[in-house]
């Protein structure tokens, strides 16, 4: 039995021949594949079923996609993949700060979504190594900033950080170079696990709601920097 044909995956669509295209692809690819229509009954579904990976379509009927993700994401530890038709960046950067993973627009190409679907299960959970890792490993500190790796924890001059995983994961890349310039094509690779192809914003999103969350803890405003024509940058003493 191949790894696909043992995840579940819950596709939350209202688009009845758009829902039926993507369940008989990704049935063909070995996913087991379930349906829901009304954006009012996909919470309790997401909670009975807990499947593997939520494929969840940002406007829906009884409910909007955001709203489900707010409602489930505290009590739901799988992967959230959101389909979108609009390109508003205030939309993905909400979606993102509500605890998707990650996000696709709308009209979908059936093999772009499958390699976004494969990157997000191959993305491993951010658990405590079976060997205890070094203090390096495991915790950073710059003045007023602590993260902790394992239970992904970003404390802020003595406030803790709500952050989503995805926000943690670039954060602590960008932590791992202090003063360093990361390119978007270098984070993109790391957090996507896909080449950048000069359109996607999932990076530059990401780094907006992490300054929109580290500046309510009174963060300095220039702790992560722009650098203009080469990527972002984090200083090491702006904490």
């Amino acid at each position: 039995m191949s790894p696909a044909a043992q995840t579940s995956i819950l596709l939350v669509e209202d688009d009845r021949k758009l829902a039926a295209i993507l369940s008989e692809y990704l049935h063909g690819q070995g996913f087991q594949v379930s349906c829901v229509e009304d954006g009012a009954l996909a919470p309790e579904r997401i909670l009975t079923l807990k499947p593997d990976l939520v494929l969840l379509d940002l406007m829906l009927p009884g409910l909007d996609g955001l709203s489900i993700c707010r409602e489930v994401r505290s009590q739901y530890a799988g992967k959230i993949l959101m389909l979108t038709a609009n390109d508003d960046d205030m939309d993905q950067v909400a979606a993102l700060e509500l605890g998707v993973d990650d996000y696709v627009c709308k009209p979908l190409q059936p093999r772009v979504l499958l390699a976004r679907i494969r990157m997000l299960l191959r993305r491993p959970e951010a658990v405590p190594s079976p060997t205890p890792p070094t203090r390096n490993e495991k915790e950073r500190c710059f003045a007023g900033l602590r993260l902790h790796l394992p239970t992904l924890r970003c404390q802020l001059n003595g406030q803790i950080i709500e952050l989503t995983p995805g926000e943690f994961e670039l954060l602590w890349i960008l932590t791992s170079k202090p003063d360093q310039v990361f390119s978007r094509e270098a984070l993109t690779r790391a957090v996507r696990g896909i080449e950048y192809d000069g359109l996607d914003r999932t990076v530059d999103n990401r780094v907006a709601s992490l300054r929109k969350k580290l500046a309510t803890g009174q963060g300095a405003a220039s702790g992560i920097t722009t650098v203009r024509g080469k990527g972002y940058l984090f200083v090491s003493d702006q904490w």
